[in-house]
């Protein structure tokens, strides 16, 4: 599995085997109980096409602006985490939802990341936390939609389990979903009006709705081909999907990279009733960790297992949190690997949490794997998980590459940019927090 900025290959390290224990179920649980969510969805209008950092921020910088500064003074605020959903309509993927990722990947890549980056330089500069527990949590959602906004008749049967797999979803499937939203914000302008009257039409219940000024949506050309002739051959419907990374206390650019490689992940055909769908997240092991800077603020794997099913499963399921199908088993076996956490979902979809001991973990132990999401400047590693792989005799990963997010272009927000996207950063300022509060 690959690491996150985890270079060195020659790395040795001892392990003591865990005992060998028998796997134990627990009920599902997305977030501790005792913590009251305070959530707020964005309707924003169809993403503009082409999808470049300089049009999303034309067609989305005001609304985002307003939103953010409005949820980070919340006065309960104080108590409460806030979960900001942003709804991003991608004209794209209407009516490719159950098609395989691959030929869809760039363009929503460029999509999730731009907005991502979008959001890091308002929370830049503006003071706006994004990066604490008492921060905001934006959560960037694709929809399938379509540019002149007229979708198929409505189908007022239940929504069938696989339509709940995200994070690439239809309109009705988050309007009817169980999620309750203190505040449904809607952009003002004509596109945007039209998400919402479509997703009100959807919703069983009556949403407290706020509009907010928008920006110029930019359609300069037609839309993107679903497929290059060359990837139109044989795209592969991926149904096994790996990332790695340490995950220390999450952030944006934590969660651009788990909102792609989630995407990859292909929808199960309903007719195959056997076998499952996988996502394996191989986590960092805390015995890699020990010599990283501020490692006294590092947190635990659990903690930061448990951060990424918070974030991950608010992507992936759209249904009922309370599901008595879905079922998390803990295992507990000998040797690398053995460490891991199972959340199943009721359509098949298990979600493997690996606790990892080199740069590779399940990628060279399980050969069901297709394909790998990494970071750009992690390149080298994917190169050498696929080495591995061949050199056993398996069939090299597909791999997907996430942006690098930069602010480059932006003016006098570049440090504090970082800053959020860091997590050594933000474990530096917390030790000076703590310092200062010596």
């Amino acid at each position: 599995m690959l690491l996150l900025g985890f270079r060195r290959f020659g790395l040795i390290v001892t392990i003591r085997p865990a005992p060998r224990l028998q796997p134990s179920v627990r009920p599902f649980t997305a977030m501790p109980p005792s913590l009251k969510q305070h959530r707020a969805l964005l309707l924003l209008p169809p993403a503009p096409s082409p999808p470049s950092y300089a049009a999303l921020k034309a067609a989305y910088s005001s609304p985002l602006f307003t939103v953010l500064k409005e949820l980070a003074r919340t006065p309960r605020r104080a108590q409460e985490p806030a979960i900001l959903d942003i709804a991003l309509p991608c004209p794209h993927l209407y009516g490719q939802i159950g098609a395989p990722r691959g030929p869809l990947y760039a363009t929503t890549q460029s999509l999730v990341a731009g907005l991502y980056k979008l959001i890091c330089v308002i929370a830049a500069k503006n003071a706006i936390d994004t990066e604490d527990a008492e921060g905001v949590d934006a959560r960037v959602v694709p929809v399938a939609y379509p540019r002149d906004g007229k979708l198929e008749s409505p189908i007022e049967d239940p929504i069938p389990d696989q339509e709940l797999q995200g994070p690439a979803i239809h309109l009705r499937t988050l309007a009817r979903s169980p999620r309750v939203w203190d505040t449904v914000y809607s952009v003002e302008c004509e596109e945007g009006e039209g998400v919402l009257q479509n997703f009100v039409s959807f919703s069983a219940s009556e949403a407290n709705v706020k509009r907010v000024r928008g920006g110029i949506v930019q359609v300069e050309t037609s839309e993107p081909a679903a497929a290059t002739p060359q990837e139109a051959q044989a795209p592969t419907n991926h149904l096994s999907v790996a990332v790695g990374g340490t995950f220390d206390h999450l952030h944006i650019g934590h969660k651009l990279l788990l909102t792609m490689f989630a995407f990859v992940l292909g929808i199960k055909p309903s007719t195959n009733d056997q076998g499952s769908s996988t996502l394996t997240v191989g986590i960092t092991g805390d015995a890699l960790l020990k010599n990283k800077k501020y490692a006294e603020h590092l947190e635990s794997w659990q903690e930061r297992q448990q951060a990424v099913h918070n974030f991950l499963s608010s992507l992936i399921y759209f249904g009922q949190p309370e599901d008595s199908r879905i079922r998390v088993q803990e295992l507990n076996d000998s040797g690398p690997n053995g460490h891991a956490v199972h959340v199943t979902y009721p359509w098949g979809l298990v979600v493997k949490y690996v606790e990892i001991w080199d740069p590779f973990g399940p990628t060279i132990t399980d050969e069901s794997i297709s394909a790998l999401v990494i970071s750009l400047e992690t390149r080298s590693g994917g190169d050498a998980v696929n080495s591995k792989r061949v050199e056993k005799g398996w069939s090299p990963l597909e791999v997907f590459e996430v942006a690098v997010l930069d602010a480059g272009e932006e003016e006098a927000v570049d440090e504090t940019f970082q800053s959020k996207l860091s997590s050594t950063e933000i474990r530096r300022m917390r030790s000076e927090r703590v310092k200062n509060d010596v």
